[in-house]
């Protein structure tokens, strides 16, 4: 596998900046955008080893987006097993009563979702 890619945004080299221009006196052209693979950090796939920057990316799924969506359609919803926890707690709010201040105990509750791995 090559450590380049060329940038997948098909209209990449009509960009005009001076990272494109490539050639010499009257021979000059507009490149495409060489990209190191894993120039991010090579510990995972990134859409960076694909796209010079976000304008080529965006412009790209402006593109493609509804052919790659219908490509890796969805036909059922997905789901997770989920535990929903609950728990109540006594807590204080300070309030200024003019002089000084107190302590108003109210009673607080903290809801957290956890996955459930049936692995």
């Amino acid at each position: 596998m090559s450590d380049y890619n060329w940038c997948h945004n098909p209209s990449c080299h009509t960009i005009e900046t001076q990272s494109r221009v490539r050639g010499t006196g009257d021979n000059k052209v507009l490149r495409t955008v060489k990209i190191k693979v894993g120039r991010y950090g090579n510990h995972q796939p990134n859409i960076w080893n694909y796209f010079c920057n976000n304008n080529c990316l965006f412009s790209f799924l402006n593109k493609f987006g509804q052919e790659i969506a219908n490509t890796y359609s969805v036909k059922q919803p997905s789901e997770t097993p989920i535990k929903v926890k609950k728990i109540k707690s006594q807590d204080y709010r300070m309030r200024y009563n003019g002089n000084d201040y107190e302590k108003i105990p109210y009673t607080s509750t903290r809801t957290t979702i956890e996955s459930i791995n049936n692995e």
